[in-house]
């Protein structure tokens, strides 16, 4: 994987001369977003002379899918029952599981995370307004382009729509962290370096790039903890060579926007300004919008069709790196014309259908899952490993902070528990979230994955050392162990364990190793199956999505 540190000071730009496929070369747009993605992927394999890996077995695409649609991983019963089902059984697990309110519930986390953009965290994202917000847009089916809307140009006075505005409130204290910020979680591009320089290696970068992004921010202010935009302001800056100048409000595609308060305002206007924002500060309740909105026309030209569409673009390759470890575009926020997409073509043709159907996010979801290249097997067989550009196989994942203290959770409980009511029931949903509750606080003990993840020195004395955390998990009635202690052959034991954590059949070997360990400690049972499932907790297998 490419490092963040090789394009630190990158900016991005999609250009028609490099990464933007011409749309009358593309396949036609009737095509399944799943064929698209396998002809095209294929394509590069072909050129590229690289056998693809085979498609991975049952039971670690159920794993798989279960872990990136709702956060957590299968249930014994429903591993079992996913192994014995028809031929048609991929579509109709992924039916499920995106109709549930377990992927309402993940999906709301996985874009919480993602929309905070800069924020480094070794803890889950904490519960906040955003994320309830997220979680009504989510049931609700809101297409992406309608949560951006939202997100922009919040409706403080509909409580319905009060978290909406937290992505703005946490970053409007600071213009030039709210630029970056917007650029990158909705279009992809990272403008920080063009606020010293225009762009060394990307000659239709420029300065005017970043402080005409700003222009369409710097009005936003906190007016008493309400969100609030002033009619009049410009942003001026000092270029590299030159006098101080008065930025354009551009954006980055290099569009300019006419805007009648670009001016400094007189004191008249001052004072009309302050009586507009000072009543509703006192009265603590939203001000009265502006004449005119340099916000609502971002997301205006943000929002404009056409094959260059940064939106459009950014959450295509956004989703693609969460569902298959690396972006069509690596790093995420470096889409320039130095750093082409790895497939142009169906970058393009993936973005041009997000648009067409409205932005709609279930769908797109459903199309990347339901490919034969989301499907492959992570283990590669041959001696050349091929270029992970190529996706020639699935890409080893860590789990997130949710998912992997959810999945520890579940994998602890007694499967008898978690069998009781049938998958895709008001009951069976109930208890997932109880679960999901339960394991918040867990979830904090957890670093949120980037690329080229490493299991912390932390995590590790974590599962060493924290005798709470082994008392939780493994001591009690209703627990794993509990169970293993009620079969009478260390055989059984053995298969049940890693049924449970490992959510597939164990090997034969791996039967007898731990029927033979259960043997010996045999004066010492719960001792030693509590030793069995702590080690499969531990394991690699377990801390990854493969």
């Amino acid at each position: 994987m490419l490092h963040r540190s090789l394009f630190a000071c990158s900016l991005v730009l999609v250009c028609s001369s490099s990464a933007v496929a011409d749309d009358v070369k593309l396949l036609p747009p009737d095509r399944p977003i799943a064929q698209v993605i396998d002809h095209y992927v294929g394509l590069g394999l072909k050129d590229a002379k690289v056998q693809a890996a085979p498609l991975a077995d049952d039971a670690a695409l159920i794993r798989r899918l279960t872990l990136d649609l709702v956060g957590r991983i299968p249930t014994v019963a429903e591993t079992t029952a996913y192994l014995a089902a028809a031929p048609d059984k991929k579509a109709t697990l992924v039916d499920r599981l995106m109709a549930s309110s377990g992927f309402v519930r993940h999906q709301a986390q996985e874009f919480l995370t993602f929309l905070a953009v800069q924020e480094v965290s070794r803890k889950a994202p904490k519960k906040n307004p955003l994320h309830d917000y997220l979680l009504a847009a989510f049931a609700e089916k809101k297409s992406w382009d309608r949560i951006f809307r939202e997100l922009m140009l919040p409706d403080e006075n509909d409580a319905r729509m009060q978290g909406a505005g937290e992505f703005l409130k946490s970053r409007v204290k600071d213009q030039t962290r709210l630029t970056i910020d917007v650029s990158i979680a909705f279009f992809g591009v990272n403008v920080s370096c063009a606020q010293c320089h225009d762009h060394p290696h990307v000659p239709a970068w420029t300065q005017d790039h970043f402080y005409g992004m700003k222009a369409f921010l710097a009005r936003t202010v906190d007016n008493g903890g309400f969100l609030a935009e002033k009619d009049f302001g410009v942003v001026k800056y000092i270029p590299n060579k030159g006098q101080e100048k008065v930025a354009p409000v551009m954006f980055l595609t290099g569009k300019t926007v006419a805007d009648p308060g670009m001016k400094e305002p007189t004191s008249a206007e001052k004072r009309k300004e302050q009586e507009r924002l000072d009543p509703a500060k006192k009265a603590k309740k939203p001000a009265a919008p502006p004449s005119f909105s340099l916000r609502a026309k971002l997301v205006e030209t943000a929002l404009e069709p056409g094959q260059h569409n940064y939106f459009a673009r950014a959450l295509v390759n956004r989703l693609w790196h969460r569902f298959f470890g690396r972006g069509l575009v690596t790093p995420l926020d470096q889409m320039h014309e130095g750093n082409p997409p790895s497939h142009p073509d169906l970058l393009a043709w993936l973005a041009r259908d997000l648009e067409t159907h409205g932005y709609d996010l279930r769908r797109l979801i459903k199309g990347l899952v339901l490919s034969d290249a989301y499907a492959r097997a992570s283990r590669w067989e041959s001696d050349a490993y091929p270029q992970e550009r190529l996706f020639a196989l699935a890409q080893v994942r860590a789990l997130t902070p949710m998912q992997m203290a959810v999945s520890l959770k579940l994998a602890t409980t007694d499967p008898d528990t978690l069998s009781r009511d049938p998958q895709g029931s008001a009951e069976f949903e109930a208890r997932m979230e109880a679960l999901e509750k339960n394991a918040t606080r867990l979830a904090g003990s957890f670093p949120q994955p980037g690329d080229n993840f490493q299991v912390s020195v932390s995590e590790a004395m974590l599962f060493a050392n924290n005798e709470g955390l082994l008392k939780d998990l493994l001591e009690g009635p209703g627990t794993l162990v509990a169970k293993l202690l009620q079969l009478p052959e260390p055989e059984q034991r053995a298969a049940l364990a890693v049924q449970t954590v490992l959510s597939r059949p164990a090997r034969p070997e791996e039967i007898q190793a731990i029927a033979d360990y259960l043997r010996r400690r045999a004066e010492r049972a719960e001792s030693a199956c509590q030793q069995i499932v702590w080690a499969l907790l531990t394991s690699a297998e377990f801390r990854f999505n493969h």
